[in-house]
């Protein structure tokens, strides 16, 4: 489904902003990032939540934010989701680090090295690093994603 960032793309980009590449398909593209212009970098993150127990979900996204908040760029960092209410839940919650991290080696040792134990929850990372995303909703450009829960 990432193709659909493309029609996002209209609504996302600036006066003067020029793509430099965008992932068009699902898996590892050989690019660090969804999308990168001459102004930001970003990941969509296309998910229609649940509401109930979404530990992969949940892990894929913190993967995402992790990864923004820490490249090392002068670039605008961004988040694109399909409404934001369930990850805003989840980053301000107090779900373990360490339970977030488990299923992904490579994520978790990049996390350990750069931070150790200094953080135990996703609430504690995520209140001293989220002012480095911006985290946008993208749900009134693409309202055909949006399913909703009965």
């Amino acid at each position: 489904m990432r193709w659909v960032s493309c029609f996002a793309l209209p609504h996302i980009l600036g006066d003067g902003e020029e793509v430099e590449y965008v992932s068009l398909g699902a898996g590892n593209t050989g690019r660090r990032f969804d999308l990168e212009t001459n102004y930001r970098i970003a990941e969509f993150k296309f998910i229609n939540w649940r509401g109930g127990a979404e530990s992969i979900r949940q892990n894929s996204i913190f993967k995402d934010f992790f990864e923004l908040a820490e490249a090392e760029t002068s670039k605008r960092k961004y988040l694109y989701l399909l409404g934001t209410d369930h990850a805003l839940k989840f980053f301000n919650g107090g779900r373990s680090l360490k339970s977030v991290l488990s299923k992904n080696e490579a994520t978790r040792s990049h996390f350990r090295d750069l931070y150790g134990e200094t953080y135990a929850t996703v609430c504690d990372f995520f209140s001293d690093h989220k002012d480095k995303v911006v985290i946008q909703d993208v749900s009134r450009w693409l309202p055909d994603l949006m399913v909703q829960n009965s």
